[in-house]
């Protein structure tokens, strides 16, 4: 089986841009996931990122799973469990406005840590999709403007942890799923693996490396590429041993932004006797429908939506 792709951003700039963007090309195409390392994040605020993560999991999320687990008799499983996952979650929205002050419990430094974060994930974003861009033939900053809404696009962090599970067999970490979104950054823990992707009907795993973003294209990429690029299934099998820190960066539309295949490629497409499959939507509607089928297939809610746009089409700016 090929081996997952880890890209070094380091030249990209220099004589071997060329090779740099056939392996961003490739991993697009065929994997839906890569591994950026010399990303341009420094690797000392990285691990300050890493430290305060996972003093706030120990000091303020740890004691509240281990209640949640005996709550709900997730101890001993002898049966699987399909409605839930074995993670310590919470939610931080950057834009287009901040909830970070309404997050309990978030000391005065990783609140000011985070909030840089987000403002260094948000230029490597803005940054990968204009690589993409170049990639696909379309010009320079049409999937920016494409996920901007009235107030320009979403964006926040899933702070995750995935604690030793007794019975991994039973209970997934994160049950399989294609991301809604547009282009997601993982900061995942250096040491504690488990993250997963389906490739040609198999499970691979994507490898923990220090000082590495992992890089996966969501649902809405799929769309406006028209397939050229396609969101991947993927998942979290829980360790027995180790507590794996997650930090999931999801650079999404804005909720109104009206989310369709770009015309160039639609075009360049008919010409190659592939017409358009995708359809048009409203950011926010797709949401709203993924919600209750996150854990289900994506074509379904592709289907959902050109159901509705056939019934009430949308207008283009």
């Amino acid at each position: 089986m090929a081996t997952f792709p880890v890209i070094n951003l380091e030249k990209l700039n220099g004589d071997e841009r060329s090779r740099i963007m056939e392996q961003i090309k490739d991993a697009c195409e065929n994997w839906g996931f890569f591994e950026v390392m010399n990303h341009g994040i420094p690797h000392d605020f990285m691990d300050t990122v890493e430290r305060l993560t996972k003093e706030h999991y120990k000091k303020c999320m740890e004691q509240r799973f281990k209640e949640l687990v005996a709550s709900k008799a997730l101890e001993g499983l002898e049966a699987e469990v399909t409605d839930m996952d074995w993670e310590s979650t919470f939610y931080l929205r950057h834009l287009p406005e901040s909830n970070m002050a309404e997050i309990p419990d978030l000391s005065d430094e990783y609140r000011k840590v985070m909030k840089e974060f987000a403002v260094k994930l948000e230029k490597l974003a803005e940054e990968l999709l204009d690589l993409f861009c170049e990639n696909i033939g379309l010009e320079k900053g049409y999937l920016k403007k494409a996920f901007y809404g009235a107030k320009g696009p979403t964006f926040g962090t899933k702070v995750s942890n995935y604690p030793p599970c007794p019975t991994p067999d039973k209970i997934k970490g994160l049950r399989a799923h294609t991301d809604a979104g547009g282009i997601i950054l993982l900061f995942q823990d250096p040491v504690v693996g488990g993250l997963q992707l389906l490739k040609d009907g198999e499970w691979v795993d994507v490898p923990p490396l220090c000082h590495s973003i992992v890089i996966n294209l969501g649902d809405q990429l799929e769309v406006i590429t028209n397939g050229k690029y396609k969101s991947v299934e993927h998942r979290v099998i829980a360790q027995t041993d180790g507590t794996r820190m997650s930090l999931a960066s999801f650079y999404n539309p804005g909720s109104d932004a009206v989310i369709y295949p770009a015309p160039a490629l639609v075009e360049k497409e008919a010409e190659e006797k592939n017409k358009q499959v995708y359809p048009k939507f409203v950011f926010e509607d797709y949401m709203k429908l993924y919600a209750g089928l996150k854990f289900q297939a994506k074509e379904p809610r592709f289907e959902a939506m050109k159901a509705m746009e056939a019934t009430a089409p949308i207008a283009t700016a």
